[in-house]
């Protein structure tokens, strides 16, 4: 009878097993077409297009550079991702129209996606301000040479625009314009998004009529908070080592359901899962890079927080351009503005997006697109 029950028992495991390999199985295979579908619609066919993705020594490390576009005679844009750690390749299939008028350069930064994975967590003290400003440098040195171009532009989006002030103000030679979305300008951004949250918050416990918190709330100040300690995340996820006046917010956030400002809804023919070439070893490494760029880089302690773009000066030798949603609450676009009106350039532009949020050129690749040609490829030619 006990033979008889553990033949049954082994029986029914190797079917399991074989039910969740079929599974698994049909799975890959679903992603592998989809895949091929997805090859298919994004592949650059003209004759004078390109479509590169490539390991290029910057740094002393070999870090990843995607170029794509449908003439090589147009201006080139390297966008710089945000996150830190937030490498868009994955996610920028609705920047297909912009390949018709520009060629797209992205870089997955020191500590993001496959440059991750190339480097290992090694890399770790090497993830500077000073050294990562140095690596956007490479790679815009690298383009110029690559492509057989005297500038490029720079597209710098909420972390990438913080580094990519840095890199233009380094060595404003190699490029033709920047524009700036998502805007950080360093401290000052995030305690109007923590005075935001605040007011939110507020709001919330108002609609609710929840005493409680009303009261908990009333005396918070986030300039107060700030003068003592900045709230130890930007993204304001963790109350670890956080003043009490955050912890608080950070707690009715939690128990009144303050909607994210991370949620946003991708535009473009071809979802994330099943961009071409990316695999499930990228996609871990897309998912880790987030994990330990915010380590490396977020934080009271981080970049973002302990510089500011006010001390680099305002004065600029290239256009500077700035494309800011109105309703952004991660990265609020007041603080932006006010470092705008004291930028002197050649050129400069302020393009508010009504009731655009912190994802611009993902959720609104279009719109952005229709900016890019209205403000800065004049500029170019």
């Amino acid at each position: 009878m006990k033979q008889r029950i553990f033949a049954i028992a082994k029986a029914s495991l190797l079917a399991l097993i074989g039910l969740v390999i079929l599974a698994a199985a049909s799975a890959l295979g679903f992603c592998a077409y989809r895949q091929s579908l997805g090859a298919s619609s994004l592949a650059i066919r003209s004759p004078n297009g390109i479509q590169e993705g490539m390991y290029v020594r910057i740094g002393g490390i070999d870090q990843w550079i995607q170029i794509r576009g449908e003439d090589r005679d147009n201006p080139v844009i390297l966008f710089v991702h945000g996150g830190p750690g937030g490498s868009t390749i994955p996610i920028s299939s609705g920047w297909q129209p912009w390949e018709q008028h520009f060629t797209i350069a992205q870089w997955d930064e020191r500590g993001a996606g496959r440059t991750l994975r190339a480097t290992g967590e090694s890399v770790a003290p090497t993830m500077t301000l000073a050294q990562m400003t140095e690596d956007g440098v490479e790679v815009a040195e690298f383009l110029r040479a690559h492509l057989h171009k005297d500038r490029i532009i720079l597209v710098g989006h909420s972390w990438g625009s913080f580094l990519g002030v840095h890199i233009i103000k380094k060595r404003p030679e190699l490029f033709q314009a920047y524009v700036g979305t998502g805007q950080v300008v360093g401290r000052q951004t995030f305690e109007k998004q923590f005075e935001l949250t605040v007011e939110r918050v507020k709001a919330l416990a108002q609609a609710a009529s929840n005493t409680q918190a009303l009261a908990e709330l009333a005396p918070i100040s986030a300039a107060a908070e700030f003068s003592a300690r900045p709230c130890d995340t930007v993204s304001f996820t963790s109350s670890a080592g956080s003043t009490p006046g955050c912890s608080v917010v950070l707690k009715w956030a939690r128990a009144l359901s303050l909607p994210s400002n991370e949620t946003f809804q991708l535009a473009g023919p071809v979802p994330p899962p099943f961009m071409p070439g990316f695999t499930l070893l990228d996609w871990y490494y897309w998912q880790r890079g987030m994990s330990f760029s915010a380590g490396q880089l977020r934080g009271r302690n981080g970049p973002m927080m302990q510089n500011d773009l006010w001390s680099l000066g305002t004065n600029f030798s290239i256009p500077m351009l700035f494309f800011e949603g109105t309703a952004d609450f991660s990265t609020p676009m007041e603080p932006a503005h006010a470092y705008f009106e004291r930028i002197e350039a050649p050129h400069k532009e302020f393009v508010p997006f009504e009731g655009g949020d912190h994802f611009l050129p993902f959720d609104r690749p279009d719109e952005f697109l229709a900016q890019l040609l209205a403000h800065v490829r004049p500029l170019v030619f």
